[in-house]
């Protein structure tokens, strides 16, 4: 299968030129003028953005949580995947008790087989960290290609500090990469007691549970741990403009401290959990929504560098029957989680670039070519000769109102229903092979279930 694209403008992480593009198989395989080799499709560019096709690294497909499972397995979340102009989704492998790092890998890749639409990597999740399991981690970052691994400081499975730093050290000395979800455990408790005393039970205290503080404390925690250890650390769905201090401080002193941020926490401000009846749960998510003040000193990290990542955090549970079926009375028992993984392209540029918070260029960075480089995806995230050509023709002008039942996510709502953005997707590409196109007034999918292939990645070589 060869692709020929004519006068489109390239965007990489560092500028843009008007080019024709030629793929052929998998790869790109030339970018010059006035290109005129056959080709088994050619597509017309001009005035629109040839952009390599985003990366999510934050996704928990068919995960189990809470009594019940995220709605999207690897078919339909992939698929919405490449309706978003997502071509590479590293998911979340939470490791249960008494398995090693490779039997989770491999339970979640048995998931998968077969499935997906668009290549796909894991982060397996560190939940029962017996000393075999941390004497694995080498063979994990250096054989299993899963060199990122997720701890949580929250829940009834996280780590200890203790663990903490010997992930550090065993990462550091083989290129891996801790990734943290930093809230401190005994506030949120705390809080929990006091509303319950209360009486305060709606969605709304479910933000009131996990104030600013707790993520704040918890970035600061984890950042001396990798001060300690000389390693680095990735501080995931980073939320509130205090613990950007935190990471922004580490990050000052010539401490590695990585951070992503996701549309929600860009986007949305606590107020959405005063919405009418029990509509507040379909924000219920950890680390909760946050102020105004927050979503605008987010956006400045990002343009400073502190953040270097955009992704979703996509963990969908039905409004209707999951997010009531234990939560109604009490925000303690409610799923945690939203969906975001076909929307995170479409509002970044609407929201960010379109309204000048961020360049295009910027877009680039923390949707692809920055996340491929923090996560050891070699072939992925930048259109250049030689990388795989996961390629997002995109039209800037193009009007697109999000609503549920033009989505393709297995849930029943979007936290943005009725929010018009502007430019969307005209066609995606996986490896070379066209995986959704714009119909008109939506994306359909037209790609192959079960193209998408497992990534391993690389060792982490710095940021």
């Amino acid at each position: 299968m060869s692709l020929l694209i004519k006068g489109g403008t390239i965007v990489t992480s560092t500028g843009r030129y008007n080019a024709d593009l030629f793929v052929d198989g998998d790869k790109i395989k030339t970018i010059g003028t006035d290109l005129d080799m056959p080709a088994d499709e050619v597509v017309d560019a001009k005035g629109k953005f040839v952009l390599p096709g985003a990366i999510d690294p934050h996704t928990h497909l068919a995960m189990p949580f809470m009594g019940t499972h995220a709605q999207d397995d690897y078919q339909t979340g992939t698929i919405a995947a490449a309706c978003g102009g997502v071509t590479t989704v590293v998911d979340f492998d939470l490791q249960q008790k008494g398995e090693s790092l490779l039997d989770a890998i491999e339970r979640k890749k048995s998931w998968a087989d077969g499935k997906t639409v668009v290549d796909f990597s894991l982060h397996p999740a560190v939940m029962d960290p017996r000393p075999e399991v941390i004497a694995e981690v080498k063979k994990a970052i250096l054989d299993y290609g899963t060199p990122s691994f997720k701890i949580f400081m929250v829940y009834d499975f996280r780590v200890d500090d203790a663990t903490m730093i010997k992930l550090l050290e065993e990462t550091k000395k083989y290129g891996g990469l801790v990734q943290v979800h930093a809230e401190n455990v005994y506030i949120i408790q705390h809080m929990n007691e006091i509303l319950e005393k209360e009486g305060k039970l709606t969605p709304y205290y479910h933000a009131v549970s996990r104030p600013n503080i707790a993520e704040e404390e918890a970035v600061s925690r984890a950042a001396k741990m990798v001060e300690l250890t000389g390693s680095r650390i990735y501080i995931v769905h980073l939320s509130s403009k205090e613990g950007l201090f935190k990471v922004k401080e580490a990050r000052d002193r010539g401490i590695d401290v990585f951070a992503e941020t996701c549309p929600q926490y860009l986007l949305l401000d606590e107020e959405r959990y005063k919405e009418s009846g029990f509509n507040g749960a379909k924000y219920v998510m950890s680390p909760p929504l946050r102020t105004k003040e927050s979503n605008d000193a987010l956006w400045t990290g990002i343009n400073s560098g502190d953040v270097q990542v955009v992704a979703t955090d996509h963990c969908p549970f039905d409004f209707n029957g999951k997010k009531d079926m234990f939560g109604k009375d009490d925000y303690k028992k409610i799923p945690n989680g939203a969906p975001g993984i076909e929307t995170l392209l479409m509002l970044l540029h609407s929201e960010g670039v379109a309204k000048g918070r961020i360049t295009l260029e910027k877009m680039v960075d923390v949707l692809s070519t920055g996340t491929a480089r923090m996560f050891g995806l070699k072939d992925k995230g930048a259109v250049e000769v030689g990388k795989d050509a996961d390629l997002v023709i995109f039209d800037p002008n193009q009007k697109f109102t999000i609503t549920q039942s033009k989505l393709h996510m297995n849930v029943d709502y979007t936290p943005f229903e009725g929010r018009e953005v502007t430019g969307m997707p005209v066609a995606v590409y996986s490896r070379g092979k066209k995986v959704a196109e714009w119909n008109g007034t939506q994306m359909d999918f037209v790609g192959e279930i079960g193209r998408g292939k497992f990534i391993k990645r690389e060792p982490f070589e710095g940021f």
